[in-house]
């Protein structure tokens, strides 16, 4: 419908300013061939070439008058009425003569003392735009049902593919993640079902890490469970006083271990789940240290004790306090409890022209070389593994890093024990013009 209207208008607007031409040409021709003196007045309004044509519908379209200036009529054509077709005394105008609309162009012959008016009649005009517009619409319209069907049949035909592609997802059922095949499937569909091919491998992927998260942490958690079980067993069944204590300091030991590991096990969900209460004014590093330090003594008394160096006491973070947490403790833990008693865990600051590092330097065994690349497995426990350990600790805090930005290093020193770096670029220093933001890394 609206190529229809665009159609009308712009086919009416083009074929009067056509005729408006036709007009203009008339008058200017008739009024050069009277000032040339090759024809008489009254002859040359009487012209063929004025207002025939070739259709019988618009012979005598144009009309011709020629005036003095002092108001005689000089000569007319046959159409034209006797009545002056306007008054105006040049150019275009719109007149009613004789119950007949007339679009009238009109020119002045000063040398001669003569005005040329040469008119159309409204009522054939019309007649012909209408019939060229008729001449137009009417293909249109009986071409627009074909075009139609045809672009139904192109649409169906293209979404064919679509379509069945679509059934043999809804009944596929949800376990089904296999790839769909796209050997026969069109150049244009290609594109889309490999991309649901590489969801559905990652969709596959993490169904598979789910269960084996969900598999590993079943088996650490009925270690501890089985064995709080046997030793309130052992204390139960045992009159000597010292089998009791014992086994309840067992108890106590394995209620420890258990309530890390499910510590561990949603400080994971959240860190990989991003879904941590957003905290502005970043972290300070020693302040947020100490209450670490404080509280793995705490839980902890029989562990190495966290020397915390007078340096990091004045840093300030712009990043998420509760990921910083997160990678700290499980860090902390981990040194201390591979630590001998005696020795300190030490915790320094390195700065060099990029980046600020954090240091936690124990006196453990360290990390077999052949185990490096591994240690930030899920639930891996290497060769030197603690009695506490539930081979989540450095995967939480690697995680955790990631999300604010930072990275993870881990090297076994030269003097012994391991050293874990946490690396932060210089613009996370608070103050320098970044705003906090908890950066979500893929």
């Amino acid at each position: 419908m609206s190529a229809i209207v665009w159609i009308y208008l712009s086919t009416r607007a083009e074929v009067e300013r056509v005729l408006d031409a036709r007009l203009i040409e008339a008058a200017r021709m008739v009024s050069s061939l009277i000032t040339s003196q090759e024809i008489d007045p009254r002859r040359a309004a009487q012209m063929p070439a004025l207002g025939t044509t070739t259709h019988a519908s618009y012979e005598r379209q144009l009309s011709c008058q020629i005036w003095a200036l002092d108001g005689t009529l000089v000569g007319r054509s046959d159409a034209a009425p006797a009545a002056p077709l306007t008054d105006s005394r040049d150019g275009f105008s719109e007149t009613v003569v004789g119950g007949e609309t007339w679009r009238v162009y009109a020119v002045i012959n000063r040398d001669l003392g003569m005005r040329v008016l040469v008119g159309d009649n409204m009522r054939v005009r019309d007649q012909l735009v209408a019939d060229v517009i008729r001449g137009l619409a009417l293909p249109a319209l009986l071409v627009l049902p074909i075009l139609a069907g045809l672009l139904w049949l192109s649409v169906r035909k293209g979404l064919a593919p679509l379509n069945a592609m679509a059934r043999a997802l809804a009944t596929r059922p949800a376990s089904d993640l296999s790839a769909l095949p796209d050997a026969d499937a069109p150049s244009e569909i290609k594109p889309v079902i490999r991309s649901l091919n590489g969801l559905f491998d990652r969709v596959s992927a993490v169904r598979a890490h789910e269960r084996d998260f969900t598999a590993f942490a079943a088996h650490e958690l009925r270690t501890p469970i089985a064995g709080l079980k046997t030793q309130a067993q052992v204390a139960l069944g045992s009159d000597d006083k010292a089998i009791r204590e014992n086994a309840l300091r067992q108890i106590v030991l394995g209620v420890d271990r258990t309530a890390r590991l499910v510590r561990q096990l949603t400080d994971l969900t959240n860190a990989e789940s991003g879904e941590l209460r957003h905290e502005e004014g970043g972290v300070s590093i020693g302040g947020a240290l100490q209450i670490l330090a404080d509280d793995i003594e705490q839980h902890y008394p029989r562990t190495s004790r966290v020397l915390i160096c007078a340096e990091l006491e004045p840093v300030r973070l712009s990043v998420n306090p509760s990921l910083f947490m997160m990678s700290a403790r499980n860090l902390l833990e981990n040194a201390v409890l591979h630590s001998p008693r005696d020795l300190p865990v030490r915790c320094s600051l390195q700065k060099d022209k990029r980046s600020i590092v954090i240091m936690i330097d124990d006196c453990g065994p360290g990390i077999p070389e052949d185990e490096l690349p591994r240690v930030r497995d899920r639930f891996f426990r290497g060769r030197n593994k603690a009695l506490m350990g539930s081979g989540l600790g450095l995967a939480i805090a690697d995680l955790a890093l990631e999300r604010i930005g930072a990275e993870l290093n881990l090297e076994n020193r030269i003097e012994g024990g391991l050293r874990a770096e946490l690396r932060f670029d210089e613009s996370l220093l608070a103050g320098s013009g970044r705003i906090f933001n908890m950066q979500q890394h893929p």
